[in-house]
């Protein structure tokens, strides 16, 4: 199996494809957990999104050395320019820091529903004519099919359940958010295309590192430390929020990212808003509407779509690579 805690071959289409599935899904449980810390430790938005990347970046960093004292990690069969690393991780960590801020600061405008719905349908739309323009990738008549589906499943998560009023300040910082994500994922999948998008693995280290040292002025401000009278259970959501989904999630992310065409990942990704459906009506209680049900059945279905036809795509160029060979 491809580690992502070190120099090793890059996942297949089919396992990248299982690895963003998964970070998808451990993102929407990071709602729940956000919700619940902001409702009882007093943090906001800024200094959450800094403990939970500042916490990233203490596990991937305590793994990296372990890893080394036991001799686990590996080097890589070409090493990536020092200029280029540094560069590919800064702009990695700065996406970062724009996706998850301004997705906070939206939510706070406008509201969870609508700042949803315009960051994660806005992104694959982001993602799709850029990942055209720059690396010339091609949806297809079924990858268009499956984003036309997401974007009606993501409607009818909105339009069914009262999406309240729209902020156009909010608007304009989901639509800033969507624009850190698709960079994310454009500059992973570009660099991937080469073989030099670096280990994933070191760059979601890094790329924490840089998100909680712009995150902590701000944090500062706002109010970095916890209170509350239940310490320990902030305590613990705070070391989940930092390892399942932030160390984990991320690090399979970058791996995947790295050989599943850019519109596919996008799209993939929006199995986070349902995952936090589920946990919303399991966990916090929330009721279950038919809207609910319906957008997540359209959600899944267009996700599905894709997924075949990226291993379709996948196949078929492997046939044509081995009829030139």
């Amino acid at each position: 199996m491809p580690s992502i805690h070190g120099h090793t071959l890059a996942p297949s289409v089919g396992r990248g494809l299982l690895y963003i599935t998964f970070a998808a899904t451990a993102w929407g449980t990071a709602g729940a957990a956000a919700a619940l810390l902001m409702t009882s430790s007093g943090l906001g938005p800024i200094a959450l999104t800094f403990w939970r990347t500042a916490g990233g970046f203490a596990l991937l960093l305590l793994v990296r050395l372990v890893r080394r004292r036991r001799g686990t990690v590996r080097t890589p069969a070409r090493k990536e320019p020092r200029r280029r690393a540094v560069l590919r991780i800064a702009a990695t960590g700065l996406g970062l820091t724009v996706f998850q801020t301004a997705y906070f600061g939206a939510v706070q405008s406008t509201g969870l529903a609508v700042a949803t719905v315009v960051t994660l349908g806005a992104g694959p739309v982001i993602i799709a004519v850029v990942a055209r323009l720059t690396m010339g990738e091609r949806l297809g008549r079924g990858g268009a099919v499956a984003v036309s589906g997401a974007l009606a499943g993501l409607a009818v998560l909105l339009l069914g359940n009262g999406g309240g009023s729209v902020a156009p300040a909010g608007v304009a910082l989901a639509l800033l958010s969507a624009s850190g994500y698709a960079c994310i994922t454009l500059l992973t999948r570009w660099m991937g295309r080469g073989g030099d998008g670096g280990d994933p693995f070191m760059t979601s280290l890094w790329a924490f590192a840089v998100c909680a040292v712009t995150l902590l002025p701000l944090a500062l401000v706002e109010g970095l430390w916890p209170h509350g009278a239940d310490l320990g259970h902030t305590l613990w959501l705070l070391v989940y929020l930092a390892s399942v989904p932030t160390a984990l999630a991320y690090g399979l992310y970058f791996a995947g990212a790295a050989v599943v065409r850019a519109a596919t990942v996008s799209v993939i990704a929006l199995i986070e808003p349902v995952s936090a459906a589920v946990i919303a009506v399991v966990v916090l209680g929330e009721q279950l509407t038919g809207a609910t049900v319906l957008g997540t059945v359209i959600l899944l279905g267009a996700v599905t779509a894709l997924g075949l036809e990226e291993a379709r795509l996948a196949s078929a160029g492997r046939r044509a690579a081995a009829g030139t060979g």
